[in-house]
């Protein structure tokens, strides 16, 4: 087990390498968020990670690298689970909002549990099936980790996008074959491969808009570096 200190001064290291602000706040919440994940994990099996130096880096550290790719002020995470990537985000971008969807009521329970915990203003926690949710308003951007295809995720998750918004799925090999079949109506507009401090693994992002959806800048969200195809 690691000491307190040491598990700290890994994720602020961490957070430096990719860029992020990482006050003793931002970085005291994601730390207790971990705190409370290993609490509900004894009874609720929400994670297979158990190691607290893992849990910086596959968890926290991984859903923070994409942090630096996204615009805008509505997101969505779809099968959020645990609350990966959406509640990582949330903490570090206090001024945006957030959506977490699982269809799972034990885990939207513990990420009620964990938003009630933490004071997070900017996160609502939705027990619904994502083709199913009805959003007051559609969402800048649409993400996942890990949830579902391409297609998929595109067949249930496009229809939330605001007009000029995306799709952005967090992937860890690149996925050649999902590239080659989006559905009819999608293409791929950002592919990013991430570098997570710590991880010796592949990740990519991929980002979907709509044909005929008005862009204007959408292809903007993506700012960062390895723009691997347009």
């Amino acid at each position: 087990m690691m000491a307190e200190a040491d598990t700290r001064s890994l994720l602020v290291a961490g957070m430096t390498a990719l860029g992020l602000e990482n006050s003793g706040r931002r970085a005291g919440l994601l730390l207790a968020y971990l705190d409370l994940l290993a609490r509900w994990n004894r009874a609720y099996n929400l994670t297979a990670v158990q190691e607290e130096a893992d849990q910086v880096v596959r968890h926290l550290l991984d859903s923070l690298a994409v942090a630096h790719l996204l615009t805008g002020e509505r997101f969505m995470d779809v099968g959020s689970g645990a609350g990966l990537p959406g509640l990582p985000l949330a903490i570090v971008y206090p001024q945006r909002s957030w959506a977490l969807v699982d269809a799972s009521a034990k885990r939207v329970r513990f990420l009620r549990h964990a938003v009630a915990r933490l004071g997070l203003e900017n996160v609502e926690c939705v027990h619904a099936r994502v083709e199913d949710y009805e959003a007051a308003e559609a969402f800048d951007t649409v993400l996942s980790r890990a949830y579902a295809s391409l297609a998929d995720f595109a067949g249930s998750a496009g229809c939330h996008c605001a007009a000029d918004g995306c799709l952005a799925a967090m992937k860890g090999r690149l996925p050649e074959e999902e590239l080659a079949g989006l559905p009819p109506g999608w293409r791929v507009t950002g592919l990013h491969r991430l570098t997570v401090p710590g991880l010796d693994a592949e990740r990519h992002l991929v980002v979907m808009t709509q044909h005929g959806a008005g862009r204007g800048g959408r292809e903007r969200v993506l700012q960062g570096p390895a723009n691997l195809t347009e």
